[in-house]
């Protein structure tokens, strides 16, 4: 968590705290959207070629659900799931 503020909603910011442990890095964001998760590999057999990002929403509508598809994201990365075989 070096140089980030934490999510006002404890649920997400373990989420995000998930992702940073899995590799993933932290883009602040502006605005209504709290920060970006951007996955650290850019593989074209990944996600169609695109780069894996993930927008974290500072007030959203169920902050339970978001922290879920939070670590969804994270958890069935083609390269956590290599990585745990």
């Amino acid at each position: 968590m070096a140089g980030r503020s934490r999510h006002p909603h404890k649920d997400i910011e373990q989420a995000i705290r998930h992702a940073e442990e899995a590799g993933w890095t932290f883009v602040k964001g502006r605005g209504h959207c709290f920060g970006y998760l951007r996955c650290p590999w850019n593989d074209e057999t990944c996600r169609c070629g695109e780069f894996c990002q993930f927008s974290i929403w500072s007030t959203p509508r169920s902050a339970e659900n978001h922290a879920r598809q939070i670590r969804r994201l994270i958890d069935h990365c083609k390269y956590m799931q290599d990585s745990r075989e």
